[in-house]
């Protein structure tokens, strides 16, 4: 029996979302192509029951700090980094590949590491071999993988590799165990993931979600969640005229929930004013940072 943590890393938006659903084959990071969408650590376990079991954790893109929940973000990598097992770097390969290495030689990784180069699907003339050639020669890139983590691309041959290098042990969590975070906690992912959809680049950075009712009847759960803001003006263009916006963030969110517990659920938003909250250390407790 194998059992480990393998930690994802990387730059925003290389796909590491992505990838964690894919190889979970359950949605459990929301996606979006906006960078900075993850801001937790988010774990899911693989396990088989006879041969092994894999935490894997999606990171939030490696970034500089503006703000204190930008500190909390880059704590979640450190954590992350202490208890690896495994490291899989995922390099987008139409980025900068220079940018990519600096990154990853900050990170001082003392385990096996996997340089995933994602995208494949996406590349243009030549970017794949160039990647190839790029990180050919570097250190924490002894093993390199072409994937695509939208297509499913090479995921077996990734799942593989990650297992060969899993240290042996018993599992740490429950077969039936998908991941050790709280339902209300996806509930709040879901919901923010819809305004990313649906709000232009400035919004979805001044939005958290606070989910403060989360109550299970017969028929139905009952959810009362505040999406929070930093400013009215911003307040008003998420409820929108006559409520609109507001009712296709519901309606949206309520689908994914509803798919996700398994179960019908009321769901009932409002709009908080909440000045700076991304540099109060209160009202990031508050809201789970």
């Amino acid at each position: 029996m194998k059992s480990g943590f393998v930690n994802i890393f990387g730059k925003p938006n290389a796909g590491k979302s992505t990838l964690l659903n894919a190889l979970l084959g359950e949605k459990l990071a929301i996606v979006s192509s906006k960078v900075q969408t993850t801001r937790h650590r988010i774990k899911g376990f693989l396990t088989d029951p006879e041969k092994y079991q894999i935490i894997f954790s999606d990171t939030p893109g490696i970034i500089e700090t503006k703000y204190k929940l930008h500190e909390k973000m880059m704590a979640a990598v450190k954590n992350a980094l202490e208890d690896a097992d495994v490291a899989l770097l995922i390099v987008d390969v139409n980025d900068n590949l220079e940018e990519c290495d600096t990154v990853f030689k900050t990170l001082n990784l003392s385990v096996p590491t996997i340089l995933v180069l994602n995208k494949i699907d996406e590349a243009k003339n030549g970017k794949i071999s160039e990647a190839e050639k790029f990180f050919a020669d570097k250190v924490y890139a002894k093993k390199i993988i072409k994937i695509s983590a939208l297509q499913q691309h090479h995921l077996k041959k990734l799942l593989q590799t990650i297992i060969e290098l899993l240290p042996e042990g018993e599992p740490f969590y429950n077969e039936e165990d998908l991941s050790d975070l709280p339902t209300k906690f996806f509930v709040s992912e879901i919901i923010r993931e819809k305004v990313y959809e649906l709000f232009e680049d400035e919004i979805p950075y001044h939005v958290a979600v606070n989910v403060n009712e989360f109550k299970e009847k017969e028929t139905l759960v009952k959810i009362q969640a505040d999406i929070i803001v930093q400013r009215e003006t911003q307040k008003s263009i998420i409820i929108g005229a006559g409520g609109k916006m507001i009712k296709q963030v519901g309606t949206l969110a309520r689908k994914d929930i509803e798919k996700f517990i398994g179960n019908k659920i009321f769901l009932e938003l409002f709009v908080k004013v909440k000045p700076k909250w991304r540099d109060n250390e209160l009202h990031l407790k508050e809201y789970g940072y």
